[in-house]
């Protein structure tokens, strides 16, 4: 799922002269840290930049676009130079008195970005009515500047205590943001070396379903590769174990290894939903599961197998990864499975506890609280 941040422009990417228009190369003006913030941004993130800009009368005799253009391709060009592209730029040339669709904060050009991706998208600008577009878009707000500009083109009849709602961060420097957005990233790499194993693992929480797995068994390489696609991780594992005696070593190092991960990567866990679960059917299975990432590790199972082996892992070893996940975890897991194939069990089982884990450790945009009273997890 893609995510995007909107952006303004004057105020919030280059200083806004006093007669509002930016409107030669000499009032090009970069907001302090900008250009290196959001270059920070780009390396690390999978955030999608679009400008979203209210130019008064462009393209009028009180704005000649031949005015515009050269100052706004110099800002272009400059952000360009240091890694900064954007993949859209939307441009409302309306009078305030106006009232078009198109114009901030009405979302008449964003239409086609209305959607589940909004939970994870950001609007950031200066004034009340980029945090009032944020609201609309059912996105979450961030203010660069001392303070929002009281200078709305729009003036809210709302109470103001809404957009405060909407506004996640009052930053006084660009440098603000991008640690904000970058802390938001969750890569890690986890490894585990014995006399038995080598495990090195890659988990990008916020990543795109993207796999490379190769523990050497290929079903466990399968299941795992369900694991990233349906929990939306970017998931990579490199395993080198003792399979000339026999797998357990190997898949419980790899679950220990990945329980670590996942615990790393949640860090104080703020602004996670904490809890997951999930109802998967696969043909005559049925699989649900669900986790608590609350700090205390624990396993409840409902599921037989009728064989011993699908392909080259043996299916004993399946309670013991979940067993293994939620030690090293740190999260409760409650497991049933109803089915008669064990191919299908295993892999919807691995299927369900994916879409559970997706939903436990995505990052709520609405808040950065933390999941509960007791003020750690």
């Amino acid at each position: 799922m893609k995510r995007f941040l909107f952006i303004d422009r004057d105020g919030t990417l280059v200083q806004e002269p006093a007669d509002f228009q930016v409107d030669s190369k000499d009032k090009v003006v970069f907001m302090p840290g900008v250009i290196g913030a959001l270059a920070r941004i780009c390396r690390e993130t999978t955030y999608e930049l679009v400008m979203v800009t209210n130019q008064d009368g462009l393209g009028t005799p009180s704005f000649p676009e031949a005015d515009f253009w050269p100052a706004h391709q110099f800002i272009l060009d400059t952000l360009a130079g240091e890694g900064i592209h954007f993949s859209a730029i939307h441009i409302d040339r309306s009078f305030p008195h106006e009232e078009a669709p198109t114009r901030k904060p009405r979302t008449g050009m964003l239409e086609k970005y209305l959607g589940e991706a909004m939970a994870q998208s950001w609007v950031i600008g200066d004034r009340r009515t980029d945090m009032e577009l944020a609201r609309n878009l059912g996105a979450r707000g961030i203010v660069i500047g001392q303070g929002m500009n009281p200078e709305s083109e729009m003036p809210s009849k709302e109470d103001p205590q809404l957009l405060e709602d909407v506004m996640a961060l009052k930053a006084t420097h660009w440098a603000e943001i991008a640690d904000f957005l970058c802390s938001r990233r969750r890569p890690v790499t986890q490894t585990r070396n014995t006399a038995e194993t080598q495990v090195a693992i890659s988990l990008n929480l916020d990543g795109r379903g993207n796999y490379d797995n190769q523990t050497g068994i290929g079903f466990f390489d399968h299941l795992l590769d369900q694991l990233a696609r349906h929990g939306a991780f970017d998931l990579s594992i490199r395993v080198s174990g003792d399979l000339h005696i026999d797998a357990h070593h190997t898949i419980e190092d790899t679950a220990l290894t990945l329980g670590e991960a996942f615990r790393t990567a949640l860090g104080d866990k703020r602004g996670i939903g904490r809890y997951g679960f999930f109802l998967l059917p696969m043909d005559e299975t049925l699989a649900q599961v669900a986790l608590d990432f609350g700090g205390r590790p624990w396993l409840v199972w409902d599921l037989s197998f009728g064989g011993d082996k699908v392909g080259d892992f043996p299916l004993e070893m399946v309670h013991h990864f979940f067993k293994s996940f939620a030690d090293a975890a740190a999260c409760n897991l409650n497991i049933a499975v109803q089915g008669s194939n064990d191919h299908h069990l295993a892999e919807a089982l691995f299927k369900c506890f994916a879409r559970a884990l997706r939903m436990a450790v995505r990052q709520d945009s609405q808040s950065n609280l933390l999941p509960s009273t007791k003020g750690t997890l």
